[in-house]
């Protein structure tokens, strides 16, 4: 699916939020590697689950033909500097809800791409009929925790030590959920 571009002044910064388009793949490709060893809040490290520009081409493809899937980027002077997913499934049982992920360089940390790109999602599942938007966050993350929660998400659950990061220990990933007209 589609949305139309949404531009954000915040703190000098000028953003624009809008759908992906093909010519976004290898840009993508190369900033989610780097978002991968930027912070230890994704599934992945760097490297990891590589997704190359044919990859992002597909995804971007499939989402945009998708009327239960979504895919934003946040562009920066020209340059993507962060990206979310809203990902549908065609399953009967499974289509009232999507998968929900972001990831933001972190150099824009702390400019509201995250929360604008989440509110942009939840405008977009609301409006097409999606009942619910699950998301998992690793435990530590707090202030992503407490954005979620601020826009509806409430904890469905707690996956205990699901996650084995650098420094040797095991963390908890919570998984939230927002539903809306249910």
């Amino acid at each position: 699916m589609k949305v139309n571009p949404k531009e954000f002044q915040v703190k000098g910064i000028r953003y624009i939020l809008r759908s992906a388009e093909e010519e976004d793949a290898r840009c993508l490709s190369e900033v989610r590697l780097q978002i991968d060893g930027e912070t230890e809040n994704m599934d992945r490290e760097k490297g990891e689950a590589y997704i190359d520009e044919a990859g992002f081409k597909q995804l971007i493809s499939e989402d945009t033909e998708s009327a239960r899937s979504l895919f934003l980027v946040a562009e920066v002077n020209g340059r993507i500097a962060g990206f979310a997913r809203c990902e549908g499934s065609s399953l009967k049982r499974l289509a009232h809800k999507v998968e929900f992920g972001i990831c933001v360089l972190k150099e824009f940390w702390g400019y509201g791409i995250g929360q604008n790109l989440l509110r942009e999602a939840i405008l977009w599942a609301d409006g097409s009929g999606i009942k619910k938007i699950s998301l998992s966050v690793l435990e530590t993350n707090e202030k992503a925790i407490k954005l979620y929660q601020k826009h509806g998400f409430e904890t469905e659950g707690i996956l205990r030590k699901d996650k084995l990061l650098s420094d040797g220990r095991y963390y908890n990933t919570v998984v939230m959920g927002r539903w809306h007209g249910i």
